[in-house]
């Protein structure tokens, strides 16, 4: 069995012609919990789940992506830690039972809503390019792009984690638990062991062949060659020694010490595209608190991450444009309603691909992209009865220069999403990743390093016209990542976010309306069947009543497509009390008292 991996693996990454087979080893995050030894409440909070009811509680509540992570975060909560507290320890589960998605080899974007000042602010943990990066590191000698699913595995695809550095940084502005005891869990779970669920089983099944030119990694996953299988009791020490290490000596371990000497190892001594992460890179790495880009929709404020995530702004840019339309009216299984959302959708998508990059190196006009008066303008195309037949980027105003060639990037569906309100009203979103599932399949110290770097363009520049989000050195990469605190009257009433690619955004701007418009609970918001089109052809979630509106979107002129479309919503919305709703795509819970 090892020798066949092998051997497919290496026949995969030198052989172009199997790319879209590759994409299809490469990018999926399966649905499907498996059996998972949890609690009582979190046993409850699964029911809750499948009967479709959001889980209520009075003081606090936590959304994430693992029972396990929820329980060390609601261990938190109960013993009066504030959301940013809850966030560490169920991000260090997170990293371990769910080392696909998310870690400390990543990055993360977190909104964050503190009570005592009545005020929104966030933290960018997004990976940087290195130093010695350049716009045409991911093209051949002729300027040809690289085939991106040879560009992902190996060290060339990894930038400098943030997801360390921000842990540490929350903490030092809203945690009040001490720091070392956030740890325990995961310590005890990385030591002790930790039964495989079947989520995270098939997503080894799924990229196994990628795994083969990475020896650690294949010792970890692929034990004798075959992946871990469910309900396996699996240990990782490396990972404990890791979680020991920060506790004691905080992030410096990571950019300064022993930990990144290792991720260095990893990255530069890579059997496969080795990187170019120095020690300069992690060591000036920095988290940047940022203010929070916010657009008006109905009587609320949409609030979330500005440049370098497109988050944000792609979901209040989309929103804007449907403002003045009678959603509410029209329903969740009215075909005019999908016409009018997926449109602004792919006009919103085109301003994206143009225009937004990390504002620190180009020059964005995000207060352009909102603009009443621009979008006003935008909204007019969508008054037509059919599907537009094109679409293109428009010309918001624009204090520099407007010269930007549409960005090609392929963004793979993983990632996590969690989302906190703690008893003292604070209230956390933050989303969090490595990338593509396993990242760039690189371990080092016990988890996975991100591929996070190929979420640049790899064109550097189309006929002459320079591309914003092109490779540059301390660059970060554009993000799709979408953590959102929406606010009413000045407080928030609903944290949302998902992962998923791209397809992140369409995701939660649809949950939102099914929120605000359509008057569905978080639950039944997250649960809704994914209607998505982003680039003009229409994804409709197959196996769900969103395929009845194949022929009628056809009939509109839509390309269609039925396929798996499997997002991670985590939501909590706050008014009477506090309703938690968890994605029944994945293995997911809301836990609250």
């Amino acid at each position: 069995m090892r020798r066949l991996v092998f051997f497919a693996a290496a026949l995969l990454l030198s052989n172009g012609a199997v790319a879209q087979e590759a994409a299809d080893a490469v990018a999926p995050e399966l649905g499907g919990a498996g059996a998972i030894a949890t609690s009582a409440a979190v046993a409850d909070a699964q029911r809750h789940k499948e009967s479709g009811q959001p889980v209520v509680a009075d003081d606090w509540m936590i959304a994430a992506a693992h029972p396990l992570a929820v329980e060390a975060g609601a261990k938190v909560l109960r013993a009066g830690g504030t959301a940013a507290d809850a966030m560490i320890a169920a991000q260090l589960v997170l990293g371990l039972v769910e080392p696909q998605s998310s870690g400390l080899g990543g990055g993360a974007f977190l909104v964050w809503w503190d009570a005592t000042r009545r005020s929104l602010t966030t933290l960018d943990g997004r990976e940087t390019a290195p130093l010695a990066a350049t716009p045409l590191m991911f093209q051949a000698e002729d300027g040809t792009p690289m085939d991106f699913f040879k560009a992902v595995p190996g060290g060339l695809s990894v930038g400098t984690p943030g997801t360390p550095a921000l842990l540490h940084a929350a903490h030092q502005r809203w945690g009040q638990a001490d720091w070392g005891t956030l740890f325990d869990d995961a310590i005890r779970l990385a030591e002790d062991g930790f039964t495989v669920s079947e989520r995270m089983h098939q997503s080894i099944v799924r990229n196994a062949l990628t795994f083969a030119p990475f020896p650690e990694t294949v010792a970890y996953f692929l034990p004798d060659g075959e992946p871990i299988p469910v309900g396996q009791t699996l240990h990782n020490p490396a990972y404990g020694k890791t979680l020991r290490a920060f506790a004691q000596d905080g992030p410096d371990v990571f950019y300064t010490g022993e930990i990144g000497r290792e991720i260095l190892r990893a990255v530069q001594n890579a059997p496969y595209n080795p990187g170019l992460l120095t020690e300069m890179d992690l060591a000036i790495y920095q988290v940047r608190e940022r203010a929070p880009v916010c657009a008006a929709y109905r009587d609320h404020e949409i609030c979330g991450m500005g440049p370098p995530s497109s988050g944000a702004l792609t979901v209040g840019q989309t929103l804007g444009l449907l403002s003045g339309f009678d959603l509410a009216a029209m329903g969740p299984h009215s075909v005019e309603a999908r016409r009018l959302i997926g449109d602004a959708s792919r006009l919103a998508f085109a301003d994206r691909g143009r225009y937004m990059a990390d504002s620190d190196f180009v020059p964005m006009p995000t207060q352009g992209l909102l603009e009443s008066s621009y979008v006003a303008r935008r909204a007019e195309l969508l008054k037509g009865d059919d599907a537009l037949p094109e679409v293109t980027a428009g010309t918001p105003e624009f204090d520099h220069a407007l010269n930007w060639a549409d960005s090609d990037v392929i963004e793979l569906p993983s990632t996590s999403h969690m989302s906190i309100v703690d008893r003292y009203g604070n209230a956390l979103s933050m989303t969090t990743t490595i990338e593509s599932a396993f990242g760039s399949r690189l371990m080092a110290a016990g988890f996975l390093l991100n591929n996070e770097l190929t979420d640049f363009s790899f064109r550097s520049h189309r006929d002459g016209v320079p591309v914003a989000n092109r490779v540059e050195p301390g660059k970060r990469p554009r993000s799709s990542m979408a953590p959102t605190i929406v606010l009413k009257d000045g407080a928030p009433v609903l944290l949302i976010g998902s992962p998923g690619g791209s397809r992140i955004i369409p995701y939660v701007t649809n949950a939102i309306i099914a929120h605000l418009d359509w008057g569905l609970d978080v639950q039944q918001a997250v649960a809704l069947p994914h209607l998505v089109n982003r680039f003009g052809t229409y994804d409709l979630e197959e196996g769900t009543n969103a395929e009845a509106m194949a022929d009628p979107l056809r009939a509109l002129g839509y390309e269609v497509n039925l396929r798996d479309l499997t997002s991670g919503l985590h939501a909590i919305s706050i008014g009477d009390g506090l309703r938690g709703g968890a994605d029944p795509r994945r293995e997911g819970v809301a836990l609250g008292e």
